[in-house]
């Protein structure tokens, strides 16, 4: 359920701060250098230069007390204002740094943790398990709410028969996932979700008249060659797995695309006129635990979940909570990563976090891996790059 500018990590040079922050009160700066008062202007330039945010408190102090002594309030105004900026520009470089960790840490771990809970615990009831992520998020969200911390709309029976159909949409897509990942290794489920782009793209034609560009379709026919050759060289091989995995893919690329067409009506009904990404996560997760409860009779995995032993180990549940929490976590820390950089950088981001999450699959689950299927492995993970920095051209 996978931007364009990234922090530059220097300090710009003193002369651009002295013409950003002081332009309006230039006459002042020039009476105080030419009063002989340079030199405080020099004591700060070289605590600046030393990219400490703790020197840049003490320079503060410094042209305070220099200020206070020798200078009119006026300059020492003008010297805040310096300080200021000079500590605005720290804090504007760590907010895309850590939403952006945050995102591929809990984006890496959240398909781990499902593998490792599906997999490696041999667990069979992939509905059960979203069913118990779902109420996690859900329970999580009202108390949040409960206390003020965030909002959302109010679900009105209006709001939800609009939503229904991206709803139904997204419980399929996430039990499809579920069970891909059952049966195939991490790092190919990653290269499979290439061919999402693929009907995504040919879907944008249909449903939005909206056309691709050549690199684009060059992108789109690397992930074809790829997910071909992945298969083909796959060592570890189950039909099964495979058939899943593209049932996801076409319920993925319905997802993106219903979502998009039905957007502009839900938040018609809404009372507010709007309808926030937060409440889109309640939306989701509240609505499927019906449709979860349903699945679970029909494919009778209650009865299973009932008997087996799995359920009775304490790092089961520790494993299937966490992963609970890592799924509300890719939700919030997506959207803090998205206001502060850009679409165009968070897709690039989502496509280079296929790499670690490939690389960690092989071996923490010790995936056999053939050099052809290791080839065709990492060639996809180029043609998803390839993908994103195409997409960032035609925009």
């Amino acid at each position: 359920m996978s931007l364009d500018h990234s922090p530059t990590g220097s300090l710009i040079e003193y002369s651009d701060d002295i013409e950003e922050a002081m332009s309006p009160n230039r006459s002042v700066a020039a009476v105080a250098v030419k009063d002989g008062d340079a030199s405080v202007y020099k004591i700060i330039h070289g605590f600046l230069k030393q990219k400490n945010n703790s020197i840049i408190r003490v320079a503060a102090k410094v042209a305070k007390k220099a200020a206070s002594n020798k200078l009119s309030r006026k300059t020492s105004d003008v010297f805040d204002t310096l300080i200021q900026q000079q500590q605005s520009k720290w804090g504007n470089k760590t907010g895309p740094l850590l939403s952006g960790i945050s995102y591929c840490i809990a984006s890496c771990s959240m398909i781990l943790l499902n593998k490792v809970v599906l997999s490696s615990y041999n667990f069979n009831a992939g509905v059960s398990l979203m069913l118990y992520q779902n109420l996690i998020s859900v329970v999580i969200l009202m108390a949040l709410e409960l206390f003020s911390v965030i909002s959302t709309e109010q679900l009105t029976w209006k709001l939800i028969k609009v939503w229904i159909p991206v709803n139904l949409i997204f419980v399929g897509m996430l039990v499809t996932g579920m069970y891909s990942l059952k049966y195939i290794n991490v790092a190919m489920v990653t290269i499979l979700k290439n061919m999402t782009n693929i009907l995504t793209a040919l879907g944008e034609i249909y449903v939005f008249r909206k056309g691709q560009n050549k690199q684009v379709w060059a992108a789109l026919f690397m992930m074809i060659v790829s997910a071909v050759c992945g298969g083909m060289t796959d060592l570890s091989f189950h039909l099964i797995g495979y058939t899943w995995q593209i049932l996801n893919c076409f319920l993925t690329a319905a997802y993106s695309l219903t979502l998009r067409r039905l957007m502009d009506t839900a938040k018609q009904s809404t009372k507010s006129g709007s309808l926030n990404e937060v409440s889109m996560v309640l939306l989701n997760n509240a609505l499927s635990i019906p449709f979860a409860i349903i699945l679970i009779v029909v494919f009778n995995e209650w009865e299973y979940v009932y008997q087996t032993e799995v359920i009775r180990e304490p790092m089961f549940w520790f494993f299937a909570t966490a992963s609970g929490l890592l799924g509300l976590a890719i939700s919030f820390s997506s959207v803090w990563f998205l206001q502060e950089t850009g679409p165009t950088t968070y897709s690039l981001v989502g496509s280079l976090n296929k790499i670690p999450i490939s690389v960690a699959g092989v071996l923490l689950f010790q995936v056999p891996v053939s050099v052809e299927n290791l080839f065709s492995i990492v060639f996809g993970l180029f043609a998803g790059i390839f993908f994103a920095k195409a997409k960032m051209s035609k925009s």
